[in-house]
């Protein structure tokens, strides 16, 4: 090296003290270690390295470009499903998913596209949600899942050893259940629901299991009920429904109407359809009572 010849030089080791203006030591004086005439740098094993499970491992710098060339071939039908714009590699997917998760943990992708993020989070033994919109969900994500599941053989499947297996449950979400009165600035009960689905959404809303009985449309624990109704709710009516509590109970009545100077027990509430559900779903706009 010049700089050993013209400073004479002859020690095997040299070290450098200089300020970094960017990284994890910007600012501060910071010190490296070189060998030899080609100052082969110096590296920690506490920087490099990690001890997993007894076994030193030796960890790789990723730089912030990934060369995804060779991952690219006949990508538009991997997973065996055709996406002609926009499909990730699961190879890129896996190395992703690698470095920020551990087994069992959940992946998210919100935008599930043709379902490269959940087939590689589940050849990789993650737990993942998916959402996709519109038939898509149907022709793609669902029938490559499917393929995951029976053991499909492309993508990263020969890398990891993948042989199948699994499952994941699908759900279709439904309309909502507030919607916008077409004539007057409120929101009302979507007309496609029926009472019964009304029924089973305020108790979702609300943190009760959705389970009828008697008087009771749900429960939240022993000693929390719900009821929900169609009928003008008074003093009368509420007092007729608390002869179905037991000691220590309480109860959240839901109805369209109530009597408006009501004095209620400590043990029940009432609620208004659908004023109270509008601010349980934090809808920005008024509904008239």
């Amino acid at each position: 090296m010049d700089y050993r010849k013209e400073a004479g030089v002859e020690d095997e080791y040299l070290s450098i003290e200089y300020i970094p203006k960017t990284g994890k030591n910007r600012g501060i004086v910071y010190e490296q270690f070189y060998k030899g005439d080609v100052c082969n740098l110096f590296v920690w094993l506490r920087d490099t390295s990690e001890i997993i499970d007894g076994k030193l491992y030796k960890k790789d710098l990723q730089g912030t470009y990934w060369d995804m060339n060779a991952w690219m071939k006949n990508l538009t039908k991997e997973g065996d499903v055709t996406f002609p714009n926009g499909k990730k590699p699961e190879k890129l997917l896996k190395q992703i998913i690698e470095m920020t998760t551990l087994e069992g943990d959940m992946v998210l992708d919100s935008f599930l596209g043709s379902g490269t993020t959940a087939a590689t989070a589940h050849k990789l033994n993650r737990r993942w949600i998916g959402i996709e919109m519109g038939n898509q969900a149907y022709s793609h994500c669902k029938v490559r899942l499917d393929n995951v599941i029976d053991g499909e053989q492309g993508g990263i499947s020969k890398e990891v050893g993948w042989q199948g297996g699994g499952g994941y449950k699908f759900y279709e979400l439904a309309e909502p259940l507030l919607v916008k009165n077409k004539v007057l600035p409120v929101y009302q009960i979507n007309p496609s629901y029926t009472w019964d689905m009304v029924c089973e959404a305020i108790c979702k809303i609300e943190g009760f299991t959705y389970e009828p009985s008697g008087e009771f449309q749900g429960h939240s624990s022993e000693n929390r009920f719900i009821h929900i109704t169609e009928e003008f709710v008074n003093t009368k009516y509420v007092m007729s429904i608390m002869k179905n509590l037991g000691d220590k109970q309480s109860l959240l009545i839901y109805c369209k109407k109530n009597q408006a100077d009501m004095i209620l027990p400590e043990n029940v509430e009432v609620k208004k359809i659908p004023k109270d559900l509008l601010d349980k779903c934090n809808f920005e706009s008024e509904v008239q009572e």
